[in-house]
């Protein structure tokens, strides 16, 4: 990431500090670069920990580049990805993260999205996206990627153990899906796509899921993933 306001030197140090940040956690190869600017405005954590900077990214060396701050950088690597602001490099790990995002529609490139995360420290990084932030369709599916990928062997591992997963109101076994006391065997569960990337799920003739609240429940895309697995049209 190059710019006036950035000074050689700096950006050389800036990218070995990343390196070594991201080395630490065994983050793997370093896959794409965005360019950010950082708000100072404090923001609100869905749950634990407070939330440091809120951050809006451009794909580093784009045509809108040129016109945001260079004082934030966003590094998406095989198995996570570091966040440096303020002299600060957070780092999130796919496979431990618990990621909350919210947006108007499916598609981020269209609409306002904000991806909040839980970094290695336990503190919380939000990234936003928009129509004004031309990478944020790209950073977003890579994120949405890399964690179902980290994450979804370990559920399918879980319920091959007999263990109940809980999303929001949603829980699952690998024999049923349920909302609160009602629930029906896999065979019997109808589900569809909705807003936010979460799902509903058909259960004894009505609709259940997360509706409004989809915000509040970390990972739901890999909520997702599971019942395209279990559902009666998946792999089982």
């Amino acid at each position: 990431m190059t710019g006036p306001a950035q000074h050689p030197h700096n950006e050389e140090l800036l990218l070995a500090r990343i390196s070594a940040a991201a080395g630490r956690e065994h983050l793997g190869k370093r896959l794409a670069t965005y360019a950010g600017a950082a708000h100072t405005a404090p923001a609100k954590s869905p749950r634990g920990r407070g939330i440091r900077s809120l951050l809006s990214f451009l794909r580093s060396g784009g045509p809108s580049a040129a016109h945001v701050r260079d004082d934030a950088r966003l590094d998406l690597y095989a198995y996570g990805m570091t966040v440096a602001v303020k002299g600060r490099i957070h780092v999130v790990r796919y496979d431990t993260t618990s990621v909350f995002r919210t947006s108007a529609t499916d598609d981020p490139a269209r609409a306002g999205t904000t991806c909040t995360l839980t970094g290695a420290d336990g503190e919380r990084v939000v990234l936003r996206g928009g129509p004004e932030h031309g990478g944020a369709a790209e950073w977003w599916s890579e994120i949405e990627r890399g964690v179902t990928r980290a994450q979804l062997p370990r559920a399918l591992a879980a319920l091959d153990k007999g263990e109940r997963l809980t999303f929001g109101d949603i829980w699952l076994t690998r024999e049923k899906a349920g909302c609160g006391e009602k629930w029906a065997p896999w065979p019997q569960v109808r589900h569809r796509r909705t807003r936010e990337g979460a799902v509903e799920l058909g259960i004894g003739g009505t609709w259940h899921g997360p509706g409004s609240g989809a915000s509040g429940i970390p990972n739901a895309f890999v909520l997702r993933a599971l019942v395209e697995r279990l559902g009666p049209d998946g792999a089982r």
